[in-house]
């Protein structure tokens, strides 16, 4: 039990253990931040090429169209046995639930403005 830090009545060990969570929490952030501006940068268009809104929106709805694919394909291996983590699959399953509601919002949005253009006099 020597190679342990032990924890005193000055509960030096706490605070050492304390600082060390808070050193991975930020590294964990860090990468985090790395990882989504990676992402970002693989998605987006390359410079001088402009996309249309309809090629925005057709990216949109097939980033989607894949999560719902990503999360039936857990669910199936989920019901055969193959995976047996069920939080990842419920993960999936409201990832994917939040997509198509964020979808459904954009459209009304869009729908909406559409209507309200329609009946703007000129």
């Amino acid at each position: 039990m020597s190679g342990l830090p032990s924890i005193g009545a000055g509960g030096g060990g706490v605070q050492q253990i304390l600082a060390l969570r808070q050193q991975i929490i930020a590294r964990n952030d860090l990468l985090r931040e790395i990882h989504t501006a990676q992402a970002a940068n693989q998605t987006s268009a390359p410079q001088g090429q402009t996309d249309g809104f309809a090629s925005s929106l057709q990216h949109a709805l097939n980033g989607v169209s894949a999560v719902q694919q990503r999360s039936e394909d857990l669910s199936v291996a989920y019901e055969k046995g193959e995976v047996t983590d069920v939080a990842k699959v419920m993960l999936a399953r409201q990832e994917a639930g939040v997509a198509f509601e964020a979808t459904l919002q954009v459209r009304n949005k869009l729908l909406s403005a559409y209507q309200d253009i329609m009946r703007m006099g000129v």
